[in-house]
């Protein structure tokens, strides 16, 4: 029997399916910890590996060609499920890092570890066993300590929920509770996209009411918040380090909300007027910029409209 055959036995022993004990499943569990076909299981270790090095290590010690553009199935496929039954730990350094990040790793998990170390021997069994009665505990406490990174949101009309940590969230969460609160009064979030899940927040029934209908949730904005009492629709973009409302995007806004029977309003939202420098030559006229640092003003990039003197406190 090759160590990949008894990869994959290993995880169909632990109860993985057979999407998750196949030869894909097999050669990332190799990796993990390290081993070869050569290697002996006692020689395995749990060193943190990101995707690239997962995929780098099949190539070039397992002798198999991974091909670069099913990156994205290994880490859907294996390492999601991986991660979400408590066999590997995501970002043990650093548990608060953006879902989107290159720096991201997977790193066995040291009861994990112990069963590989004794496949073939006479504890093996007994150290499975124990394993598979202590799992849901574990999983709970790694479940508890991914929870405990992400970043609470209180809706306007109070419903509450989590975003991942890092990336966009951060400022998607000072635009839900300052912009919304000063700009948008008795508004309703319709929705919110958050790396962690694309449909954090998804309130399709209230946009198909709008004349809205969408097919592809990748294209929609960061945030969308509609004002009955206007008929507004807020289309906004987190933009802590890309994705302003340039030209490009206000076109694929316009058409992807053309039939919107309320009054779209594009906004592009930046950390601080420091970020907001980098963009500024890229903005869309007719939008407006706002920043977190100054939360009660908004810059607007259509002068004709709100054109004229401002009131003079008497001295």
């Amino acid at each position: 029997m090759t160590r990949l055959d008894e990869a994959k036995q290993i995880l169909e022993v632990l109860g993985f399916d057979a999407a998750r004990s196949n030869d894909r499943s097999g050669r990332t569990l190799l990796a993990l910890a390290r081993l070869t076909e050569a290697s002996s299981w006692a020689d395995a270790t749990n060193t943190r590996l990101g995707v690239r090095a997962i995929l780098d290590w099949i190539r070039e010690e397992l002798d198999f060609p991974v091909a670069e553009n099913t990156r994205e199935t290994y880490r859907r496929q294996t390492l999601h499920q991986f991660r979400d039954a408590g066999f590997v730990i995501l970002n043990e350094d650093d548990p608060s890092r953006a879902t989107n990040s290159s720096l991201n790793n997977y790193k066995l998990t040291d009861a994990a570890l112990s069963v590989l170390r004794a496949f073939g021997t006479r504890e093996f069994d007994d150290l499975v066993n124990r394993y598979l009665e202590n799992a849901p505990g574990l999983l709970a406490i790694y479940r508890a300590e991914r929870d405990l990174t992400r970043i609470p949101v209180t809706l306007p009309g109070g419903v509450e929920l989590t975003l991942g940590a890092g990336g966009q969230n951060v400022l998607i969460k000072q635009m839900i509770d300052d912009f919304c609160a000063y700009f948008i009064p008795g508004g309703e979030v319709l929705y919110i996209g958050d790396a962690d899940s694309k449909l954090m927040h998804f309130d399709e029934a209230k946009l198909a009411e709008l004349g809205i209908v969408v097919n592809t949730h990748g294209k929609l904005p960061d945030l969308v918040v509609y004002q009955p009492e206007k008929n507004w629709l807020f289309l906004m973009e987190a933009a802590s380090s890309h994705g302003p409302v340039d030209a490009k995007r206000y076109g694929e806004l316009s058409t992807l909300f053309a039939g919107s029977t309320a009054g779209l309003v594009y906004v592009s939202c930046f950390p601080d007027r420091a970020v907001m420098r980098k963009f500024l030559a890229d903005l869309a006229w007719e939008t407006e910029a706002w920043c977190a640092s100054d939360p009660t003003h908004m810059i607007h990039l259509n002068g004709d409209k709100f054109l004229g003197p401002h009131a003079v406190a008497a001295s």
